[in-house]
């Protein structure tokens, strides 16, 4: 297991950081991101590695059927970087995005609209 500790400004404590910290901060990231899902695995798709140059970050997800690749793994990478930069002030060097397969999500159903006059009660017409 990795583990990478932060001293800023030569602090006399220390921040410790290991992968799995930043791989829960990378899947708060692809929650947040619409369009795509996880990949069911106990990694959840996720492979993080420290080098001297920042963190990189290999990531699979599974697209949603509508949604444009190329979009949305520039969306990933963005997110994941400034979520991963933010919270724990390392620099991300690389994110990969692997599309897995794209799936075919249904529509959920609408509320019917109280406005609707199909839907309004007989009595106030």
């Amino acid at each position: 297991m990795a583990s990478i500790r932060y001293n800023p400004n030569g602090q006399k404590g220390r921040i410790s950081y290991n992968a799995d910290i930043v791989s829960g901060i990378i899947v708060l990231s692809l929650k947040e991101t619409e369009g795509i899902e996880l990949v069911p695995s106990k990694s959840k798709g996720i492979k993080v590695c420290f080098e001297k140059e920042g963190i990189f970050a290999d990531i699979s997800v599974i697209a949603h059927y509508g949604y444009n690749v190329p979009e949305l793994a520039y969306a990933i990478q963005q997110t994941v970087k400034q979520m991963v930069e933010s919270m724990t002030k390392f620099k991300i060097a690389k994110v990969d995005v692997h599309i897995q397969s794209v799936v075919f999500v249904a529509p959920t159903p609408a509320a019917p609209d109280p406005s609707n006059e199909e839907t309004a009660d007989p009595e106030t017409k």
